[in-house]
């Protein structure tokens, strides 16, 4: 079997030359089976943890500022409800990530299914965050300053 240069020359010479490597179907193919899907999946999901751990920061602080602002909030009440909604998803999230981390393999087939469903279910409850987030954005900090004064 002639191998190909990586680099998209189309030479089927077989030998490198000089800063292209050359690799065989075969050589490929055994380094894409030797991935770990699994440590994949657990790499991915720590670095949505991460994420989300920032957009708990964040929520954490728009809470501090609604509750030290109170009431001279125009919208107190309706950012105070979807703060605690966000906050509240975020942390059903990452038991979630942490249940799809440490209890599934995603190597074996019999637990492939219910990872599946599982990630979905991550996936809805993330756009419903985004969603309650970018409502928040909206309707916080519109003029703090302006707020903070009529204290």
């Amino acid at each position: 079997m002639a191998s190909k240069d990586i680099a998209g020359s189309g030479q089927g010479t077989g030998a490198s030359s000089g800063d292209h490597t050359d690799v065989t179907a075969r050589e490929l193919f055994n380094s894409i089976k030797g991935l770990n899907l699994n440590s994949y999946a657990t790499r991915k999901s720590i670095a949505q943890g991460m994420l989300d751990l920032a957009l708990l920061t964040a929520n954490a602080s728009q809470l501090k500022y609604i509750l030290t602002v109170g009431t001279a909030h125009e919208f107190y009440h309706l950012l105070l409800t979807l703060i605690i909604i966000s906050i509240s998803l975020q942390l059903f999230q990452a038991l979630l990530i942490v249940v799809l981390a440490v209890v599934f393999d995603v190597n074996k087939v019999e637990e492939q299914k219910r990872s599946d469903y599982l990630n979905n279910i991550l996936i809805g409850i993330t756009v419903i965050s985004v969603v309650v987030n970018v409502i928040i954005s909206a309707f916080d900090m519109k003029s703090q300053s302006d707020v903070l004064k009529q204290s």
